[in-house]
């Protein structure tokens, strides 16, 4: 019998469609199962949140597919995998709409010094604080965008309905193309910074105090990609000092410690921050974008478990290696 194990919460119907290929176990709910209780068993892993390493690989003979649910592959450890005869995929473009939605929405929320205004509200103050709600319009802004992909691409189109002129740094795009930009350009041009690049070493604290430093006075940055792009202390002396007019993170650097429950690791100091609003990278988690992504990792599942190689694979497997 097939053993699938889910590590976090996915679209009901994933888990109903999971039933129908084989044994389904969850690390959630009220039927919780641990990975450790199943390893040996396991044939195919849907990982949502979590890390997944050799360790782990090495107790389960039977795991032929680790099935990432979203884009980022950083949690698991693909060289073990590949040598083990392990596929590793994830679903690129199942989210895109969804997170370039809650990048409009954490932009939108600081322009308009939502947060702020709503809590004053809360406390029962009307007009007395008023003037200092003024916010901005997008239109006639410029959005930077780090980093392109298939959410930055959705940004951008989201970004012109505005009336937004926007502009790229991204070394897999065309130089000389129409709004592609110098790092630094960008930098110093952009009304408003939206990461999207993927945490690798050469980009760990690519946002740091320096950059932040040749960013426009008054500027905001966004980042829904990877906690570990942003010096996260320079980002709160930014923000203390009126340098950067606000922030929006759906992501902290915490999570590259636990990705599981990354607030007891967190040095971000959020609650002395108004300017800064954080999501518990919330970004890809619509119903619609977790039908779509828990489905596409579940139907390479079904692949692989039938003896066909996935469509999204992200490795490719040494099956004739010995561990």
């Amino acid at each position: 019998m097939t053993t699938i194990f889910i590590s976090s919460p996915v679209h009901p119907e994933v888990v109903r469609r999971a039933k129908e290929l084989g044994s389904v176990f969850c690390a959630y709910g009220d039927e919780a199962v641990k990975y450790e209780e199943i390893k040996a068993n396991v044939d195919a892993v849907l990982l949502r949140s979590g890390s997944f390493s050799d360790e782990m690989m090495a107790t389960s003979p039977r795991l032929r597919i680790v099935a990432r649910h979203g884009v980022g592959v950083d949690t698991v450890d693909i060289p073990a995998a590949t040598k083990r005869g392990i596929w590793v995929t994830n679903t690129p473009g199942g989210n895109s709409r969804s997170v370039a939605e809650h990048v409009f929405a954490l932009i939108l929320a600081l322009a308009r010094k939502i947060g702020t205004a709503s809590e004053q509200t809360r406390k029962g103050m009307w007009a007395e604080q008023r003037v200092q709600l003024n916010g901005i319009e997008l239109e006639g802004r410029t959005l930077g965008l780090l980093g392109q992909g298939n959410i930055g691409t959705v940004v951008a189109k989201i970004a012109r309905g505005f009336g937004m002129r926007v502009l790229v740094t991204d070394p897999a795009l065309d130089q000389n193309a129409e709004g592609v930009v110098s790092y630094d350009e960008l930098l110093r041009s952009s009304d408003i910074l939206s990461l999207h690049l993927p945490l690798l070493p050469s980009t760990k604290n690519i946002v740091d105090a320096a950059s932040i430093a040749k960013m426009r006075k008054g500027a905001i940055l966004i980042n829904t990609a990877r906690g570990g792009l942003v010096d996260e202390d320079a980002l709160a002396d930014a923000l203390r000092t009126g340098q950067l007019a606000g922030a929006g993170l759906d992501v902290l650097d915490a999570e590259n410690t636990d990705m599981v429950s990354p607030m007891p690791h967190n040095r971000l100091p959020i609650k002395d921050l108004p300017n800064l609003i954080v999501t518990p990278h919330v970004g890809g988690q619509t119903d619609e974008s977790l039908l779509r992504v828990g489905l596409a990792a579940l139907d390479d599942i079904h692949r692989v478990l039938s003896g066909n190689e996935p469509q999204y694979a992200v490795n490719t497997p040494n099956f004739h290696t010995s561990i």
